[in-house]
């Protein structure tokens, strides 16, 4: 069904992994999908790809450095379109620091990532709060992490970055919703390119951390994430608001052992 017909859905990081599954479910969805995406090939090839699937896409630039890359990304949207119905925060530079204990951790670290993972993000969801309180409709999800949930070893920047992300989106979720703005956070569990990649590397941590979860697998970017991000997104979850949902399986139960080579 095409409920998202007429709606203008911003995905961060669409060029690939979860977000392109994101992205791929919107446009299965009949939505106008604007792939923001640093890697311009990446992002324009998967835009390009969403038409044959029943919806829209178009590639647009953003840079999580930039200090100003949201405003310069909804200014454009706008401009386009005339509005942005939903906000999905999904980018995030993985592999950026490599894992290693706190005290092998540079202040540029933390800075660099915060920079990336939480004030660009507040920056976005600044500049388009405006157009959606104007329209007294708005879904924002942003992606976090389990690392930060359950405080994984050897990552304590991406950690403390991720659960920054949470606190202000239950604040957004409680000053916003008055306008119509829903505000909810997915902590996904999904074979991602970061996913791949951690595998190659630690292929017996993988094994482990799979035999953890309930489900056995990791999930799929586009069926399982992109799933549970066009339901957060439609008309049904008006009253779902501050929520951080665990879309993993049932891994985050108990938790997975988390020790990767530093």
């Amino acid at each position: 069904m095409h409920i998202f017909d007429n709606k203008i859905i911003i995905v961060t990081g669409a060029g690939q992994g979860i977000g392109q599954g994101v992205a791929r479910r919107f446009a299965r969805a009949g939505g106008t999908v604007i792939v923001a995406d640093i890697n311009a090939d990446a992002g324009q090839k998967t835009a390009d790809s969403l038409k044959a699937l029943g919806g829209k896409g178009v590639y647009m630039p953003y840079d999580l450095f930039d200090v100003s890359g949201g405003d310069k990304l909804i200014e454009q949207t706008i401009s386009q379109f005339g509005q942005v119905d939903v906000l999905v925060n999904n980018a995030y530079p993985t592999g950026m620091i490599p894992a290693k204990p706190i005290e092998n951790k540079s202040m540029n670290d933390y800075q660099k990532t915060m920079q990336a993972g939480f004030f660009a993000i507040v920056n976005i969801m600044n500049a388009v709060f405006p157009y959606m309180k104007a329209k007294q409709y708005g879904r924002i999800i942003n992606m976090c992490s389990l690392n930060g949930v359950n405080a994984h070893k050897y990552t304590s920047e991406y950690n403390a970055c991720k659960e920054a992300v949470r606190a202000f989106s239950r604040t957004s979720a409680v000053e916003w919703m008055q306008h119509g703005i829903t505000t909810n956070i997915i902590c996904p569990g999904a074979m991602s390119e970061a996913s791949k990649k951690f595998m190659e590397k630690e292929p017996e941590m993988m094994a482990e951390i799979l035999s953890q979860n309930p489900a056995g697998r990791m999930g799929d970017p586009e069926q399982d994430i992109g799933g549970a991000t066009l339901m957060l997104a439609s008309d049904d979850a008006q009253y779902i608001n501050g929520n951080t949902i665990f879309v993993d399986g049932g891994s985050h139960i108990n938790g997975v052992n988390w020790s990767p080579g530093k």
